[in-house]
């Protein structure tokens, strides 16, 4: 006797890629991951400036650099994709 039991429901495709669309959610989680890297941005040059060993210097103005990298990516997918929003159902006057 076979044991398995199929599966009378269809599957779902899978989707490789998300929609073209923001949600709210989305928009706000976007607005912080920008705030993040411009703060840790902002304060690892700044802690770079103040620093005295070279060594340690360098490190701090190569992290400041990857959360600039970061920030500047998000900033280009935002521009690149206009936000489209969902459509809300609104009377017309």
């Amino acid at each position: 006797m076979n044991n398995q039991q199929q599966s009378t429901q269809p599957q779902q495709p899978i989707m490789t890629q998300p929609p073209n669309v923001l949600t709210t959610k989305d928009h706000l989680y976007l607005t912080d991951m920008l705030s993040w890297n411009l703060v840790a941005m902002k304060k690892a040059y700044h802690f770079a400036n103040e620093c005295a060993d070279q060594e340690v210097k360098q490190a701090l103005e190569k992290a400041a650099q990857m959360h600039q990298r970061h920030y500047e990516k998000l900033l280009s997918h935002l521009q690149a994709q206009p936000m489209q929003s969902q459509q809300t159902n609104q009377p017309n006057m």
